[in-house]
C-alpha cells in the first residue's frame, strides 16, 4: 500500500452504508488495508448512529466538530471537539447529534469494518 493524502477540500461525503442521516468520507477500506478502515462521519442535527456493537472490530473515535452524546459503558455522555473514545470489540456504543450543526467524527476500525 502506498502513502495516502486526502486534502479536506477534496473530501467527498456519501450516504453512510448503514445509518440514515449520516454521511461518510471513506479513506481506507479492507481493499487497501487488512489492518484498519478509516473514515470521517458526519451526523446531521437530531440524527444518530443507534446503539450497536461490532463483533470483531474495535473503534477509535475522535470528535472533530459539533456537539452530541455518546453511549458508552451503559450511559449517555456528552461529547465535544477534542474528545476521544475507544470502544473494544463487542462494546455497545452509539452517538447522537444534540447540536445545531453537523457532528463530525474521525473513526478508525481495527480490523477493517468497511
Amino acid at each position: 500500500m502506498e502513502t495516502k493524502f486526502y486534502p479536506q477540500r477534496e473530501m467527498i461525503f456519501t450516504k453512510h452504508p448503514t445509518f440514515d442521516n449520516v454521511k461518510a468520507a471513506i479513506f481506507i477500506t479492507s481493499k487497501e488495508s487488512n489492518m484498519a478502515s478509516v473514515c470521517l462521519i458526519e451526523i446531521a442535527p437530531g440524527s444518530e448512529t443507534p446503539i450497536h456493537t461490532h463483533e470483531e472490530q474495535a473503534d477509535s473515535i475522535f470528535v472533530v466538530q459539533g456537539h452530541g452524546e455518546t453511549y458508552v459503558n451503559g450511559s449517555w455522555q456528552p461529547i465535544e471537539p477534542g474528545d476521544y473514545l475507544f470502544i473494544p470489540a463487542q462494546g455497545e456504543h452509539g452517538t447522537r447529534n444534540t447540536g445545531t450543526g453537523p457532528l463530525r467524527l474521525f473513526v478508525h476500525h481495527s480490523p477493517p469494518l468497511l
